[in-house]
């Protein structure tokens, strides 16, 4: 069986939208994304009946859709006594074969003096055939004549350098409070692991006593009080990390032979390798 080879030169126009979009669904997902470029479509408010829609770039199952410049988009004046949600999107319009456009369109809620619902959107996909495909973008709710905050509907898809820091490895050893031992203390992305097993060499109770051992830079948490290493065995000693690299202490270690866990989440530089 031949296949086109779509990447490839025939001598004549062959590559299709479809075509197109099929490769970027394959690759990013058949879902649809805000990507993390220009002003990723952020909003403003600008009056009682206007917002504006900054720059940004999406794909909808496929299909990729930019914009450079910011939109004014009008809202319907809401009426007083009654609450309505409105919907911000990106509407894609397919008209006969082959004219396919998209554009950024406000569709009004049902007015009501109880809980506002969601207009109902155009959702059959664009692969079923479907000529209108909306994404939604913003939800705006509306109190009387007032307009709410809008509230995002998007996801943003990060970028693949993105998805590679969240994938980068890097490890050290931590030398642990009342003992001559270090273990383990291993990075990937912003999550840190500590494990392994010591023998403490003295006793003493702690309550919530500061340690002189601290957490080295790019691994420390980001909240205060996080167990960072949980010890286990004949002891019940237990160290907190915070974000300037401070250790605090509770309970014994007892001169005992103990394993370790921990895990937490920092927002620290990534280590050099």
């Amino acid at each position: 069986m031949t296949m086109e080879l779509v990447t490839g030169h025939a001598g004549e126009p062959h590559v299709t939208a479809a075509q197109d979009a099929a490769l970027h669904a394959g690759v990013i997902g058949g879902d649809d994304y805000v990507l993390s470029t220009k002003d990723r479509f952020a909003i403003n408010v600008v009056s009682a009946n206007k917002v504006t829609i900054a720059g940004g770039d999406l794909v909808m199952q496929g299909y990729h859709a930019s914009s450079d410049k910011p939109a004014d988009l009008i809202i319907t004046n809401g009426s007083q006594g009654q609450k309505r949600n409105d919907i911000i999107c990106c509407r894609y319009t397919k008209v006969g074969d082959s004219i396919e456009s998209a554009n950024l369109v406000v569709v009004k809620g049902t007015p009501t003096t109880g809980t506002p619902v969601d207009p109902t959107l155009n959702t059959t996909p664009i692969s079923q055939g479907a000529t209108t495909y909306d994404m939604a973008l913003y939800r705006v709710p509306l109190d009387g004549i007032t307009i709410g905050e809008p509230e995002p509907m998007f996801n943003i898809l990060q970028p693949m350098s993105s998805v590679w820091d969240s994938l980068t490895q890097r490890s050290t050893t931590w030398r642990v409070p009342y003992s001559r031992d270090s273990i383990l203390l291993t990075r990937i992305g912003d999550i840190c692991f500590m494990g392994g097993n010591v023998k403490f060499n003295s006793s003493g109770q702690n309550n919530y006593t500061k340690a002189q051992e601290k957490l080295p830079e790019g691994y420390r948490p980001v909240i205060v009080n996080t167990p960072v290493a949980v010890f286990g065995g004949e002891t019940t000693f237990i160290c907190y990390g915070e974000a300037n690299g401070t250790v605090t202490m509770l309970g014994n270690p007892n001169s005992a032979y103990a394993g370790c866990t921990g895990v937490w989440r920092t927002a620290d530089p990534m280590p050099a390798a």
